[in-house]
């Protein structure tokens, strides 16, 4: 029987050099090549075709699957395109596998974020349909009134976006401060609500990505634990991978 063809997106993704999405980009900037020729948006290959990326072949993985929880710190990129950004989160980690942030956090933004070498399980944590929770605190300019409380959680159309957002949780804290969790992820979604009502945020930090919650120092990783993933795969699903954690916790 001859083998199964996969999308090039979806042969870069499980071989852990980038997510699918990050895998049309290349594809679309012309940096990959399918056997010395470049490919066409959504060309389907084999295990015989010669997949390069920047003249490096990419091949099947051969090794384990890492997933980190990630402190960012303000002032960190979520990219993988070294050569662009000086100030990327791939650089800062300085993880010796390759690995690539599942979402991104704003520059002007900090908090948790998830990295991985396992593409096929990006999608299905940002899928939007799969109602996956993003809990936040968000520190605003100007005093928080019961009428912003009740809009924010009620939806705010995003004219630049072109849609409504969905009706989420938000509880005030302090004064300036209040807590939201999202179950999308738009470009800049709570900057945009708090700019619409006429707030501007000062300070924005992810506490929360599903069952795995920020409790590390900032600029610092640590690996899922055996729980932390059990719970991970069963909320997503469909998750096949396998996990091997370790105790691992550094600061840089």
């Amino acid at each position: 029987m001859p083998e199964q063809q996969k999308r090039l997106n979806k042969y870069l993704s499980e071989a852990g050099y980038c997510s699918r999405r990050e895998a049309d980009r290349l594809i679309e900037a012309g940096r990959v090549t399918v056997n010395d020729a470049v490919p066409e948006m959504g060309t389907k290959v084999t295990s015989e075709d010669v997949v390069k990326v920047d003249g490096k072949i990419i091949g099947e993985r051969k090794q384990d699957f890492v997933y980190l929880a990630f402190n960012k710190p303000v002032g960190l990129v979520c990219t993988t395109d070294t050569r662009v950004e000086k100030d990327n989160i791939i650089d800062f980690i300085n993880y010796p596998k390759r690995i690539f942030p599942i979402g991104r956090l704003d520059k002007p933004s900090e908090g948790l974020i998830l990295l991985t070498d396992d593409g096929d399980i990006v999608n299905k944590i940002l899928r939007a349909s799969n109602n996956h929770e993003k809990e936040y605190v968000v520190t605003l300019d100007k005093p928080i009134s019961q009428t912003f409380i009740e809009r924010m959680s009620g939806g705010i159309y995003l004219e630049e976006l072109g849609q409504r957002t969905r009706e989420c949780k938000v509880e005030k804290i302090d004064r300036f401060t209040f807590r939201i969790i999202l179950t999308q992820g738009l470009n800049r979604q709570i900057r945009r609500m708090c700019e619409y009502l006429n707030y501007e945020v000062i300070t924005l930090k992810r506490i929360r990505i599903m069952n795995i919650e920020l409790d590390i120092p900032t600029g610092t990783y640590r690996e899922l634990t055996d729980e932390e993933f059990k719970t991970l795969k069963r909320l997503i699903q469909d998750s096949t991978k396998t996990f091997q954690p370790k105790t691992r916790n550094t600061r840089r």
